[in-house]
């Protein structure tokens, strides 16, 4: 039985497109910052060590919808104490989906954070070693010989951060982003019908989730060519 959404259809649709594009785009933040905080805490200076144990202890110990809070509140302040002596006095407001990114993406490059340092960890140093001994640079060595192995080893846990990643963009609706959690309140609010159509954004939800795992699954398959199992 397909619940009767009252003409709220496009409504619902228009806040998925917008809970995939924000999800999109801050695991893409994410993944950047997993990668140079990786990179922070297996670095030979202590105080690249301490920043990145600090950016992913500080972010994994606050709660979510706290980060998405003071990025929001807290980004316009900063914005305009550093605008002010330039001569900028005028409001500077950070839009709800830039914050959603930045929170999202901060929060999911902590957790992404240790899951690139394990898999960094796990590849043996000696090939990185041989292939600067075939004559490669540090930054070509590491793009075309430690990388890929890193994606293969890495993928499966960056792919579980994802799926709570998209279940965590409905924090986003208490900024105003218009995704699919504060579509369905406006859509609730309207029509007075809260089990019709949350059922309908728990379904969706469902769906996202189901496409997600076979999209992975496919990566996977792709980044796993060449290392049978034994």
């Amino acid at each position: 039985m397909v619940p009767d959404l009252h003409g709220f259809g496009p409504v619902l649709l228009e806040g998925t497109l917008m809970t995939v594009r924000l999800a999109v785009a801050s695991c893409a933040v994410g993944i950047v910052l997993g990668l140079l905080g990786a990179a922070a805490k297996l670095s030979g200076s202590p105080v690249l060590r301490a920043l990145g144990g600090a950016y992913s202890t500080v972010l994994r110990g606050i709660p979510e919808l706290l980060v998405v809070l003071m990025i929001y509140f807290g980004a316009s302040t900063v914005l305009m104490a550093a605008a002010r002596p330039f001569g900028y006095a005028g409001y500077i407001e950070l839009s709800p989906f830039v914050a959603g990114v930045t929170a999202l993406g901060l929060t999911f490059g902590a957790y992404a954070t240790e899951v690139f340092r394990g898999a960094l960890q796990a590849i043996p140093p000696g090939q990185s070693e041989a292939a600067r001994a075939l004559g490669m640079g540090r930054v070509l060595a590491f793009r075309r010989v430690t990388l890929p192995q890193v994606w293969r080893l890495a993928l499966p846990g960056l792919g579980n951060l994802f799926m709570v990643l998209l279940k965590d963009t409905a924090l986003i609706s208490v900024i105003g982003l218009e995704e699919l959690m504060r579509m369905t309140a406006f859509a609730v609010g309207r029509t007075k019908e809260p089990f019709t159509f949350y059922l309908a954004a728990a379904l969706i939800y469902l769906v996202l989730t189901a496409l997600t795992t076979l999209a992975l699954s496919a990566m996977e398959r792709r980044a796993a060519r060449g290392h049978g199992r034994r």
